[in-house]
């Protein structure tokens, strides 16, 4: 979706859910599944909000840089990095910015770092526009509804795992080590689905 000039902003207003004046709907969303990517940009769109999108990490970098956001939605995993790099950038830029994680991969460990650099919330993809709608406007402090189902053993221990995994920035051998795991072992359960 080719991104909206400055004379192309609607009036929109004042948003009924947050009270954010005219000029405060700018929406920034990285994620490289472009199907993905254009329509919640279209959805998010309808809902008032003025979009800005970005596909890779230098981009959504970039867009930071040069128009920071009121809002941004931003997949954690990109084709050319981590989106917790364009999560620092935006933080950098403007401080006030509602930020919201998408994550494919139901990666507890780099959505609670997320969380610690600034965003409100993290959904797990594919979600829906209202959701995420709902996630960045929420009052602060709002409490989050728990999840109906609570993570099995297997879970839990392959969210331990993708945790320390991030914290050894993703070297095999070294998260081994720290699991004290046989290498080989690792990158077959790295390789695995998380269970449910």
């Amino acid at each position: 979706m080719a991104d909206m000039d400055e004379t192309e902003e609607t009036d929109y207003g004042r948003d009924e859910l947050t009270g954010a004046p005219e000029g405060e709907m700018s929406l920034l969303i990285v994620d490289d599944d472009t199907p993905f990517l254009r329509r919640i940009a279209r959805a998010m769109e309808t809902r008032g909000f003025a979009i800005e999108t970005a596909e890779t990490v230098a981009e959504g970098i970039e867009k930071a840089k040069t128009r920071p956001p009121k809002y941004a939605v931003v997949d954690l995993r990109l084709e050319d990095g981590s989106g917790l790099d364009v999560i620092a950038a935006i933080r950098e830029a403007r401080e006030d910015t509602r930020i919201v994680v998408l994550t494919g991969y139901g990666n507890i460990a780099t959505a609670v770092t997320a969380v610690k650099l600034g965003a409100l919330d993290y959904l797990a993809k594919p979600a829906d526009a209202d959701d995420i709608v709902h996630a960045l406007t929420q009052a602060p402090g709002e409490k989050v509804d728990p999840p109906e189902n609570p993570m099995s053993a297997d879970r839990v221990r392959w969210e331990h795992i993708q945790r320390v995994y991030e914290m050894c920035d993703r070297n095999v051998s070294e998260t081994a080590r720290r699991l004290n795991m046989h290498r080989r072992t690792l990158q077959r359960i790295l390789a695995k689905r998380a269970p449910r």
